[in-house]
């Protein structure tokens, strides 16, 4: 049972839970209605499975900065050794490579795109800075992207702009990460905003993402892409992070990352808002 929860603790269920929820969010802002069910469960557990096995590869390959940085994590507490993380998150790929290809080759295509992006950050690319959070942005941003070619649709001007905000988000949170996680950091010569121009510079940068964010939501309702009724599910994803970004900029490694996480949680939980009003007023 130990093992079993240390593979639990690896994939990081909240992480690919949201990705999840963008790629249904991403078929309802293409077709304006849900797609099949066949179509949504696919979609949901394909993304979950490739995001949980880019995750457990990402603490495959952390295990010296983890030993600083998370301790606590399975691979560095020896709940899990390297050769078990990396045997679960190959099935993992594998099965969410599957189920992609049963929904669509395009969707197949950009699975593929997705695994090889989180491979080569995971491998070389997350020491390098500012290119290693934009290619993690880029990647949460597509989930939208997949969703909307799960249903032929992938280019919608709606599907884009979630796409902008939610690699805004993730971008916005990498930087701050990146200043939480200095001190193993700096054993790897990572070159980190933080690490460059310093903690609080880094966070500065992070805030100043969230407050464009915030800004941006309001696009939808101006321009008249939503009922009135939708400004419910933003104004709480704003509050949560306004609130976060705030809390954020004067905190230490610990209470820091417990603010990261409100933030996606605070927009995970607006989409969920968003999908439940419009099963409510369908």
């Amino acid at each position: 049972m130990n093992k079993i929860n240390g593979l639990f603790l690896l994939v990081r269920f909240e992480l690919p839970f949201s990705a999840g929820v963008c790629v249904v969010m991403g078929q309802l802002l293409a077709l304006g209605e849900f797609a099949s069910l066949s179509v949504s469960v696919f979609g949901f557990t394909s993304v979950f499975l490739i995001s949980a096995s880019i995750l457990v590869m990402n603490d495959y390959f952390d295990v010296e900065t983890d030993k600083i940085n998370a301790p606590y994590r399975p691979i560095p507490s020896n709940i899990v050794t390297p050769n078990e993380a990396l045997f679960f998150s190959l099935l993992l790929l594998f099965a969410g490579l599957l189920l992609s290809y049963l929904i669509n080759v395009t969707v197949l295509l950009i699975s593929i795109v997705l695994a090889v992006i989180g491979f080569l950050y995971n491998r070389y690319l997350k020491k390098s800075g500012l290119l290693g959070n934009l290619m993690v942005s880029f990647s949460v941003g597509m989930t939208f992207i997949y969703g909307g070619a799960s249903v032929g649709l992938p280019f919608h001007k709606m599907v884009l702009f979630f796409v902008l905000i939610t690699a805004l988000i993730d971008l916005g949170e990498e930087i701050a990460a990146d200043a939480m996680d200095m001190k193993g950091d700096e054993i790897i010569n990572s070159n980190s905003l933080a690490i460059k121009y310093s903690k609080s510079v880094a966070l500065r940068i992070s805030g100043l993402i969230f407050f464009f964010v915030i800004l941006l939501s309001f696009v939808p309702s101006l321009m008249g892409w939503f009922s009135v009724v939708y400004i419910i599910p933003i104004i709480i994803m704003d509050a949560s992070i306004a609130y976060s970004t705030f809390k954020l900029l004067n905190s230490k490694n610990e209470e820091g990352r417990k603010f990261i996480r409100w933030i996606y949680l605070g927009a995970t939980f607006g989409l969920i808002l968003f999908i439940a009003i419009k099963i409510t007023i369908a």
